[in-house]
């Protein structure tokens, strides 16, 4: 079986380096600030509001959350995102998704100072990581690389063929893994013959948003598979991989729940305190 890769366990340590971190910047009379921006009222970004701020505040951070009715216009989004901007109590600004339709997603994310931008997703962010200049990464994707890191798994010259290629995983990711020598493919909807990429991988990642479907006949002994996906069914939280079957070939993979997910909301805190530290 598969060595479980788990990102419970990573995310319990980041947790007390931050905590550390931290309180080294309290020392310094800093208190890193996280400015979490709602507009309306999706039940789940509501969830994962209260569980960032739960989570924040267990390192130290000062989390302040802005409920902006689902009716707000663009203008006055971006009004709120200019305050916390000037505000320098506040190291990171990070706005829930999705937003209401109506609203410009492109202006309101691209508003917030690149240096406050701590879920790496604005344009200038997304051009450094492009470009190899230092900023914020997306979350998600620097999870699967501090997840790769943490167990030590060497990058260079290994095949790294990705499914998925969204701007909040499939193509940052393919960047950062480029940075770290990697070769790397990107498969998608249009590709032909999935199973015979996959099968080529020493590294796979699974970010589609489709339930099991990286099956056992889609991966060769030895491979590591990291599950980005997230879904649910029957009640049940699982994974774009087929988590069973393919633990019987993989050298190791990430479990859904506990993999990437884990981790990802522990990167967000990171770059907060990372934003404290340089501001």
């Amino acid at each position: 079986m598969a060595q479980v890769l788990d990102g419970k366990a990573i995310a319990s340590t980041l947790k007390k380096e931050l905590t550390e971190r931290v309180d080294a910047l309290k020392k310094r009379g800093i208190l890193p600030g996280l400015a979490v921006v709602m507009v309306g009222s999706d039940e789940a970004s509501a969830v994962y509001l209260s569980r960032k701020k739960k989570t924040g505040e267990g390192v130290g951070l000062r989390v302040e959350t802005h409920l902006l009715p689902g009716d707000s216009s663009t203008q006055q989004v971006l009004e709120l995102i200019q305050r916390l901007n000037a505000d320098l109590k506040i190291h990171g600004i990070l706005v829930e998704q999705p937003l209401p339709k109506g609203l410009n997603k492109d202006a309101i994310i691209d508003s917030i100072d690149p240096r406050k931008d701590v879920d790496g997703s604005s344009l200038a962010n997304l051009g450094n990581l492009f470009l190899g200049r230092p900023g914020f990464v997306p979350c998600t994707p620097q999870s699967v690389m501090t997840i790769l890191e943490r167990y030590n798994i060497p990058l260079a010259g290994k095949h790294a063929v990705l499914v998925g290629r969204s701007t909040v995983v499939g193509k940052p990711l393919s960047m950062l893994l480029l940075a770290q020598n990697a070769t790397v493919s990107i498969c998608h909807s249009k590709t032909r013959d999935l199973g015979a990429m996959t099968r080529q991988a020493d590294i796979l990642v699974a970010a589609v948003g489709v339930p099991r479907m990286i099956t056992a006949d889609m991966v060769s002994e030895g491979t590591i598979v990291v599950d980005v996906g997230i879904n649910v069914v029957d009640g049940k939280t699982v994974g774009d991989v087929d988590y069973e079957p393919v633990s019987g070939k993989a050298a190791a993979i990430t479990p859904v729940p506990g993999g990437v997910g884990a981790v990802t909301t522990m990167i967000v805190l990171q770059h907060v305190v990372e934003s404290a530290e340089r501001l």
